[in-house]
């Protein structure tokens, strides 16, 4: 489990370069926000190449079908841009908006001890799937187990500083 002092000193992802558009230096993001064009609003960007975070710009972008294209500043054409491919783009937690009081950030939750109503652990989230109608906290135990993410009615407490989920769940 990744402690909360390591999650503070590394950036929190928003995606990655997926692939490049055209020939001007137009790169294609997976992105992890919600909505997906959602990660061109953030101004203090950074951009991981190998063990190094470098700020980025964006020069310009949009929402394209299932993914986001952007132009970063600085990157002018294709050739420039391939070698991005592959690259994480993330943010440092301090930059975050404030997720609010019933909202958390994924990254919060992941590595996050699951306990039932009765104090049993389950096992700890290993991550989060976003199936439509709600997200799925994907926990590892002794097995795999998979708990919807609806609070009051199966995620009954989420406690970040304590570093625990409690739910309403059993084993099957």
């Amino acid at each position: 489990m990744t402690s909360s002092t390591e999650k503070a000193a590394q950036p929190v992802l928003l995606g990655r370069v997926s692939g490049v558009f055209g020939v001007d230096g137009w790169v294609k993001l997976f992105s992890y926000t919600e909505p997906r064009e959602a990660i061109l609003g953030y101004e203090s960007c950074l951009l991981q190449q190998g063990d190094t975070w470098q700020a980025l710009k964006w020069k310009r972008g949009k929402r394209h079908g299932k993914t986001v294209l952007a132009q970063i500043e600085g990157i002018e054409d294709r050739d420039s841009a391939e070698i991005l491919v592959g690259a994480d783009i993330g943010i440092w937690r301090e930059d975050l908006p404030d997720a609010g009081s019933d909202n958390f950030y994924w990254a919060d939750l992941e590595g996050l001890t699951v306990v039932n109503k009765d104090g049993d652990k389950l096992g700890v989230v290993a991550g989060l799937l976003a199936t439509g109608a709600n997200d799925v906290l994907v926990v590892k135990g002794d097995r795999e187990i998979l708990v919807p993410f609806v609070t009051g009615r199966y995620v009954l407490d989420v406690d970040l500083a304590a570093g625990v989920i409690r739910v309403d769940w059993e084993w099957e």
